[in-house]
């Protein structure tokens, strides 16, 4: 499992896109959640990413979206696109989600963070195993990847 530290040392080009797409505006994060048949569906929510040493979350605890990582840790986040054309290019990870209550760990996420989180809102630390970015040259797409080993 690797961290957006450890990401941005193995990936410096595509953690810096990552990390200049995901501050600029809402992300969507994409979990599963129980179908009622006994499979997860997919479902999709709009969070504001925390990109410190690692990649981190805060939302309220009645959430959807952290009932969802707590019972599945998969986790995709996606920045928003800017237009049909893919405006100044997307930006994905996926991994694994954790939930933390470790006050270093707030403090950390709440030093990083854009915004004041509520006291009781629930922490998230997000493990990078998959990143993708594309930008359009020319109109042509130039998709690069990165997979933790």
């Amino acid at each position: 499992m690797t961290s957006w530290k450890a990401f941005t040392q193995q990936a410096p080009e595509l953690a810096a896109f990552g990390e200049a797409r995901f501050r600029s505006g809402v992300a969507y994060l994409g979990t599963l959640r129980e179908d009622g048949n006994g499979g997860p569906g997919p479902r999709v929510h709009p969070v504001t990413p925390i990109i410190g040493e690692q990649l981190f979350l805060f939302m309220e605890p009645t959430s959807p979206k952290g009932k969802d990582l707590q019972r599945d840790p998969r986790y995709t986040l996606h920045c928003s696109v800017e237009d049909s054309s893919g405006g100044s290019g997307e930006f994905y990870v996926r991994g694994r989600a954790t939930l933390t209550d470790d006050p270093d760990i707030r403090e950390q996420a709440i030093h990083a963070s854009s915004y004041v989180p509520a006291d009781r809102y629930i922490q998230f630390t997000l493990t990078i195993e998959f990143a993708f970015m594309n930008i359009y040259v020319d109109g042509k797409p130039t998709p690069q990847r990165w997979q933790s080993e």
